[in-house]
C-alpha cells in the first residue's frame, strides 16, 4: 500500500508530456493525416510513437537514476553535444511556441464566439499561461495537467466511439487513398512524424520535469519515473490515434479541404462533426480540441523557460537559486513576446508554420537520439538503471529508422 502511494505521488511528469504532446501533432497533423489518406498512414502513426519511445523514455530514466536532467548530460558529453543542443532549442523555441499558440487562439475564437481575431487571442491566451505558471509554479502545471488530459481522453473517445457507430467506417474503407510518392506527401509524412506523439527535444522537458517533482515529492525511483513514463506515453499515443481515426472517419471522402486558416480550420472541425453526429456534438468536439491546445500551451509556455534557465545556471553556476527562478520570469515572457512578433509579421498560413515546425524537429530527431543513446548507457548511470541488451539493440533499430527517414526526406527536397 505504501508502494502504491508513493507511485501516485510520483504520477505527473508523464502527464506533463502527454499534456505537451496532446496539440498541434494530434488535432491538427493526426487529423489532417487520418482526413488526407484515410486509414493508409495509420502504420507512420504507430512507427512515430515506437520508434521515439526508447529515446523520450531515456530522459525521466537519467533524471531518476542520477539526479541530473538532459542538459547537463549533453554537456557531459563535450561542447558541441551541449552547443547543439543549445542551437537546436533557441532555433525552434519561437516558431514552436507562435505554433501551439494560434491553433489554440484559433479554437477559443471558435468556442467562445468572441470575434477578436487570432492576434490577439493569442495575447490572451499566452497571458492567461503566464499567470498560472508564475502564481501556481510547478505544483499548479502539475494539478492542471492531470485534470486536463483525463478530460480530453473521455471527450475524444465518445467522439471516436459515436462516430465509429454512424456508419462512417465503410465509406472510409471504400474511398481510394492518394498516392504518397510524391514530394508534398513525403514532406507532409516528416511533418507528421515530427510532432507524433511529441518531438524528441521533449525528453529534456521531461527529465527537467522529473527533478522538479522529485523536490517535492522525494526522490523518485527509476521504476516509477518508467511506470509514470508509460502512462503519460500511451495516453499521448492513444489519443493521437484517436485523433486520427476522427480523420479517418468523418472527413475522408467527403471532398473537403482544410483551411490555412486558424479559425475557419476549427469551424470547419467542428461543423463537420455537427453535420455528421448532429448539432449537439459540436461543442464536445469544440472543447475536446480547445482543452487539447490549451494543455500543449501551457507546458511549452513552461518548458522553453525552464530549459533556458537550467542552461543558464550551467553557465553560471555562483548564481543562486532566486537567480535561476528570476531568469526564468523574463524567458517566460520573452519567448511568448516573440512568438507574437512572428504571428503579426509574416502571413504563411498556421498549416504551413506547423509543417516548417514539425518538419524542423524531426530532422533534429537523430542527433539528440544519439545523445540520449550515449548517456544512458554511459558509465554515469548506475549498472542496474541502464537499459539491458535487448532494449539496447531496439533502440539503435528506432535510431535507424529516423536516420533512413531523414535522408529520404533531404533526398525529396533536393530532387
Amino acid at each position: 500500500m505504501p508502494a502504491r502511494r508513493s507511485l501516485l505521488r510520483s504520477l505527473g511528469p508523464g502527464l506533463l508530456l502527454a499534456g505537451a504532446a496532446i496539440g498541434v501533432s494530434h488535432l491538427v497533423q493526426a487529423t489532417r493525416a487520418g482526413a488526407d489518406y484515410g486509414f493508409f498512414l495509420i502504420w507512420i502513426l504507430v512507427l512515430a510513437c515506437i520508434t521515439k519511445y526508447p529515446f523520450l523514455e531515456f530522459g525521466p530514466r537519467y533524471a531518476a537514476s542520477t539526479g541530473e536532467h538532459l542538459i547537463q548530460g549533453y554537456r557531459r558529453l563535450g561542447k558541441w553535444p551541449y552547443a547543439l543542443f543549445i542551437f537546436i532549442t533557441v532555433g525552434s523555441m519561437f516558431i514552436i511556441q507562435a505554433a501551439v499558440t494560434i491553433v489554440t487562439a484559433g479554437l477559443a475564437e471558435l468556442l467562445f464566439g468572441i470575434s477578436w481575431g487570432t492576434f490577439n487571442w493569442s495575447l490572451v491566451i499566452s497571458g492567461i499561461c503566464i499567470a498560472l505558471l508564475l502564481i501556481g509554479r510547478y505544483p499548479a502545471l502539475d494539478k492542471s495537467m492531470k485534470f486536463i488530459v483525463s478530460l480530453l481522453g473521455i471527450a475524444t473517445l465518445i467522439t471516436v466511439v459515436l462516430a465509429f457507430g454512424d456508419g462512417r467506417l465503410d465509406r472510409s474503407l471504400s474511398t481510394i487513398s492518394p498516392d504518397i510518392w510524391n514530394t508534398a506527401s513525403i514532406a507532409f509524412i516528416i511533418a507528421f512524424m515530427g510532432w507524433m506523439p511529441i518531438p524528441l527535444d521533449a525528453a529534456v522537458w521531461h527529465s527537467i520535469w522529473t527533478r522538479e517533482k522529485s523536490v517535492t515529492t522525494g526522490k523518485i525511483s527509476t521504476q516509477d519515473a518508467f511506470v509514470d513514463f508509460n502512462v503519460g506515453y500511451l495516453a499521448a499515443a492513444i489519443i493521437g490515434l484517436l485523433f486520427f481515426l476522427m480523420g479517418a472517419l468523418m472527413i475522408f471522402g467527403s471532398n473537403i479541404e482544410f483551411s490555412g486558416n486558424a479559425v475557419q480550420f476549427s469551424s470547419q472541425l467542428v461543423a463537420l462533426y455537427g453535420a455528421t453526429l448532429g448539432p449537439w456534438s459540436e461543442t464536445l468536439v469544440a472543447i475536446a480540441a480547445f482543452i487539447a491546445m490549451l494543455s500543449t500551451t501551457l507546458a511549452v509556455t513552461d518548458a522553453f523557460p525552464r530549459v533556458l534557465s537550467e542552461i543558464y545556471i550551467l553557465e553560471k553556476p555562483e548564481a543562486k537559486a532566486s537567480n535561476k527562478w528570476n531568469f526564468y520570469r523574463l524567458a517566460i515572457f520573452i519567448i511568448p513576446a516573440v512568438a507574437l512578433v512572428i504571428l503579426s509579421k509574416f502571413s504563411m498560413t498556421f498549416t504551413a508554420l506547423i509543417d516548417f515546425a514539425t518538419a524542423l524537429s524531426f530532422l533534429s530527431a537523430p542527433l539528440l537520439a544519439w545523445f540520449n543513446y550515449k548517456l544512458v548507457t554511459s558509465s554515469v548511470m548506475k549498472k542496474e538503471d541502464q537499459p539491458g541488451k535487448q532494449y539496447r539493440i531496439l533502440s539503435l533499430c528506432c535510431l535507424a529508422v529516423l536516420v533512413l527517414f531523414n535522408f529520404v526526406y533531404i533526398y525529396t527536397l533536393l530532387n
